[in-house]
This record gives C-alpha cells, sequence and structure tokens, in this order.
C-alpha cells in the first residue's frame, strides 16, 4: 500500500454523511486497542516512509515527512496519550489529517498500528463520550461507537492537540533542517 486516498468532503454531497443518516470511520489500532477517526478530516493513509527527526521538540512528534514537496509533522498518538512509542512494523502506516489553525489548514500526519477498515455506522450507534474509564483524557474523546456491544473510542482530532501544540508542530516543521525524509 502506498498511498490510499479517502472520500474527502467535497467528494461527497453531504460532506461524509449518507443518504440513509449512516456516516463514515477510519478504524485503526494503537497497541492492542481500536480507535476511529471520522472520515472528513483524513485526506490518504501513506505507509511509513521513514522520517526525519527534529530536536527539542515534544516526545509525541516523532518527526516530519515530505508528502509531494509538503513539509508534514508527524505525531505519535500512543505517546500524546501517555504510553509508549509506536514501534514501526510492516503494518504502520501515516493517516495524514487535515487540521484547522487560525482560519488555515494544515496537513498533519499521525502514526498508528495499523488501519483497520472503513466503517459505516448508523446514528444510533454512537453514544456519549463517558466522563471517565477510557485511558484517555475526556476532551479527546467525541464519543464511543457501539459495534454490536464492543465500544470503540472516536477521537476528536481538534482536541488531541490543542492549537498552541498545533501552531507549535508547524513551526518546528517549517524549520526542520535539510530535506524531509530520511529514517528513524
Amino acid at each position: 500500500m502506498s498511498s490510499a486516498n479517502l472520500p474527502t468532503a467535497s467528494s461527497k454531497p453531504h460532506s461524509g454523511i449518507q443518504a440513509m443518516g449512516t456516516q463514515q470511520y477510519l478504524t485503526f489500532t494503537l497497541g492492542n486497542e481500536l480507535f476511529a477517526l471520522p472520515i472528513a478530516p483524513i485526506r490518504e493513509i501513506i505507509e511509513f516512509p521513514g522520517l526525519t527527526e527534529i530536536p527539542l521538540t515534544p516526545a509525541f512528534l516523532r518527526g516530519v515527512i515530505n508528502l509531494r514537496g509538503a513539509v508534514v509533522p508527524v505525531i505519535d498518538l500512543s505517546v500524546r496519550f501517555g504510553r509508549t512509542a509506536t514501534e514501526i512494523a510492516r503494518r504502520t502506516c501515516i493517516v495524514i489529517v487535515e487540521v484547522n489553525i487560525e482560519d488555515s489548514v494544515h496537513p498533519l500526519g499521525v502514526i498508528v498500528d495499523t488501519v483497520s477498515e472503513v466503517l459505516e455506522v448508523d446514528p444510533n450507534q454512537i453514544e456519549q463520550r463517558p466522563g471517565f474509564g477510557a485511558g484517555l483524557r475526556a476532551d479527546f474523546v467525541a464519543g464511543m461507537l457501539n459495534l454490536g456491544g464492543r465500544f470503540v473510542v472516536v477521537l476528536d482530532v481538534s482536541n488531541v492537540l490543542s492549537p498552541d501544540e498545533l501552531e507549535n508542530l508547524i513551526s518546528a516543521a517549517h524549520v526542520a533542517p535539510g530535506p524531509a525524509q530520511g529514517t528513524h
């Protein structure tokens, strides 16, 4: 898998909402846990290409990649959640999401262990986020998908990183030395 383009809000008439009221979510694993993100902010999924590390940045910023000439910061959600760093393996991917910072859109890479599938979910399968017990800060959780009795945490991308942290990531990426490629 080199790169997978996903349906975007511009390619679907109802911003990812299907005619029958369903919404699409990408599921992926971090460690042994399954998580989900709404499809709308996701632009593509790429194989782990290696990255260039940037000194003196937060531990969850693993480095930057060159994505068709653009320098894209890459974060490790596992570290952001206070867990151990994601070990790079054969199925490790980077999910490219677009985030809004002060009226402009910026790409951000997120390292995941594996991408599972895209699910079409009925609104009645989405539960309110719990105030506790998910093992994450409550503001990182947008809700819970109820998949036949199994719950999947839906992440709130806009809250996983605060706007100040995102600005710092973007600034750090634009001052990265040399070409944004390499190995980790």
